[in-house]
């Protein structure tokens, strides 16, 4: 690994200790996350017909993007264009290439979902298409944050720091009281699967220089580690829900991303991903991987070893002739979603790092 690694993984390992009481215990220090072992590097991972295949992907995103108009940076022609959380996504997909906003290959698509999303976030921070047109509630907020952020990071575009600002303080407003989010942008009910959407957002504002208060933080991390049962796995709602492979992946990712990458919460969680790997299946195969692959990259050693090479020959097995992955909410969604994955080792993003 890396040797900037480690002093950040420390440095957040003893946030969390300090924030949240002693997740770790005793013998933190050591954990699922350090086995010692060698990992396959990005170049041994992504292989030739690997390259071949995201290279086929993002030409395809590419081309299903609107280019003019008042809906340029927009995506598809199903049921969910218009989705702010489809322009971020593939936000994400193009940035983990190495391209950012205006510089690179896709660089001027980069600059397009800037400026739609820029465009569609209100007077209240609500980033939502205008005019109520396209799928928008907390997830597309979420997604469409977590994007702004690291355009954010890597332009400091006045105008796209306005908005982010505005953005981060409509999700803190609608944070409810247990520390979770729901659909709608209210402090009432909640569930893991919107306040996993919300957390990433937040913890990459906050990496990006945006105030997040701390006791949000808290209280999210504590809702997190609430949603957890005994077997590993994470449940929809404090009140009930049966655990899936998608819910467990969310809430593992929540956890690395507070700075907790040891201990007992952390080696049931990945069992549990590891047993019910073939059950991530249907409307939640994308969802599921793409923070399963997250969780597995922050595990690190032979957890991901073991891991990319598998999801990587499932999605190449998945693409379809137009380059395009499948999905019941939309081609342009798949897509995305299998480019994130499969770019993965790259590291380019600062959501994903270590």
């Amino acid at each position: 690994m890396s040797d900037l690694i480690l002093p950040r993984r420390q440095f957040l390992q003893r946030g969390a200790q300090l924030v949240t009481g002693s997740l770790l215990g005793a013998a933190g220090a050591q954990a699922a996350v350090d086995d010692g072992v060698r990992e396959l590097t990005a170049e041994q991972l992504i292989d030739g017909p690997t390259q071949a295949a995201i290279d086929r992907g993002l030409r395809f995103l590419a081309g299903r993007q609107i280019t003019r108009g008042a809906d340029r940076g927009a995506f598809g022609t199903s049921g969910y264009n218009g989705s702010v959380a489809i322009s971020g996504i593939a936000g994400l997909a193009f940035m983990s290439e190495g391209s950012t906003p205006g510089i690179g290959r896709y660089g001027k698509q980069v600059d397009h979902c800037v400026q739609f999303l820029t465009k569609n976030t209100s007077k209240t921070g609500y980033i939502a298409r205008a005019g109520g047109r396209g799928v928008g509630n907390m997830y597309g907020h979420g997604f469409a944050m977590l994007f702004m952020t690291q355009a954010y990071g890597m332009t400091r575009q006045k105008e796209l720091g306005q908005k982010l600002h505005t953005a981060v303080k409509l999700t803190l407003s609608a944070q409810n009281p247990e520390g979770g989010w729901r659909y709608r942008p209210e402090p009432t009910d909640a569930d893991l699967s919107v306040t996993v959407c919300q957390v990433m957002a937040l913890r990459a504002a906050r990496d990006a220089g945006i105030n997040v208060p701390d006791p949000a933080r808290d209280k999210t991390i504590a809702y997190v580690k609430k949603s957890q049962i005994d077997d590993g796995g994470f449940r929809y709602t404090l009140r009930g829900g049966h655990t899936t492979f998608a819910l467990t992946a969310a809430g593992l990712v929540s956890l690395f991303s507070a700075g907790i990458y040891d201990g007992p919460q952390i080696e049931k969680g990945l069992r549990y991903l590891k047993a019910q790997k073939n059950r991530a299946q249907g409307h939640y195969f994308f969802y599921g991987h793409y923070y399963a692959v997250q969780a597995m990259w922050h595990a690190g050693g032979q957890w991901w070893n073991d891991w990319y090479p598998d999801i990587r020959d499932m999605l190449l097995k998945r693409q379809q002739a137009n380059g395009s992955w499948s999905s019941p909410y939309s081609e342009e969604f798949g897509t995305a979603m299998a480019c994130i994955i499969l770019q993965m080792p790259n590291d380019r993003l600062p959501i994903f790092a270590r």
